[in-house]
């Protein structure tokens, strides 16, 4: 398999251990941990849980990712194809709303493979991604793809390559998050709330770039419109290699939440959620967790 998945197309064989690409996966699958996860947006979650799948490896190498031992230390089991069949089934047993790919993009052609046997219990699949994403996989493996949770996290390339070694993020997580409305378009949701097709956009608002999240509303609502369903999140958490850099081992500011908060409102979005604003105590730098609640747009 020479692989040209993600944006940076190493085009190395993922069979030769030797000459692995970025995201150093190879051919078997390699997953965390999965189950009913009930922390994603009301819409995804809804009672009885999101069926996601903590996939191991990932494109981009965030200095302050909470993922890190399973994103960047690769951690988790190798699953031979009809096992992941097998856990995709369990989940659908559990009732679980949806199959939820976290950071899918390196085991696309596997997933795909362990859920072709699954035709009879099709669940919506959620497409959980940081955005940094090729256009022409999206159009491949579009059959993956029923509901897009998509991050639009940086808007200068310089911060992106600093932060998570992606210095083409912007074009690429902007390229992504419009095929994801062309062919989803906005967040569709059946008679219980629950979400079976459309688009979602994550926010996080990172330290000292309150702009770039600020700049990214601005594209949204210029280029994609304000009636797309956006999750505003205030939950930075310094970890990793965040905690030795002065720039990123602090959480957001009050200041930098509410400046964003405005131009949200002040550009007219009113379709998702606003994370609560939480002072941080002093032990955030040492990374602990920020609780996620979030209240509704508009």
């Amino acid at each position: 398999m020479i692989c040209s998945l993600c944006p940076r197309n190493c085009r190395v064989s993922r069979d030769a251990p030797e000459h692995l690409g970025f995201c150093d996966a190879g051919l078997t699958p390699r997953v965390f941990r999965y189950g009913p996860h009930f922390g994603e947006e009301p819409p995804v979650t809804g009672e009885h849980g999101s069926g996601t799948v903590f996939c191991s490896h990932c494109t981009l190498r965030c200095l302050y990712c909470q993922n890190h031992p399973w994103s960047q230390s690769n951690r988790g089991e190798d699953i031979a194809v009809p096992r992941l069949t097998t856990i995709f089934k369990t989940l659908a047993d559990q009732k679980c709303h949806n199959w939820n790919l976290v950071s899918p993009t390196p085991w696309l052609p596997q997933i795909r493979e362990a859920l072709a046997p699954l035709e009879d219990v099709r669940l919506p699949i959620v497409y959980n991604t940081s955005g940094y994403e090729s256009r022409a996989t999206l159009d491949e493996y579009a059959d993956l793809i029923d509901v897009a949770l998509c991050d639009l996290r940086y808007a200068d390339n310089a911060t992106a390559r600093a932060a998570s070694q992606a210095g083409d993020y912007v074009e690429a997580s902007r390229a992504a998050l419009t095929w994801f409305w062309q062919h989803l378009g906005p967040l569709q949701e059946d008679e219980e709330g629950i979400a079976k097709r459309g688009t979602i956009v994550r926010l996080l608002i990172l330290p000292g770039c309150a702009g770039e999240t600020e700049a990214n509303l601005r594209w949204l609502a210029e280029n994609i419109g304000t009636e797309i369903h956006v999750s505003l999140m205030a939950q930075y958490t310094p970890t990793h290699r965040a905690l030795a850099l002065p720039a990123w081992n602090r959480a957001i500011t009050e200041d930098e939440y509410t400046r964003v908060v405005n131009t949200l409102e002040d550009l007219g979005f009113e379709n998702g959620w606003i994370q609560d604003y939480t002072p941080a105590p002093d032990s955030v730098l040492l990374g602990a967790d920020m609780p996620p609640g979030h209240g509704r747009v508009g």
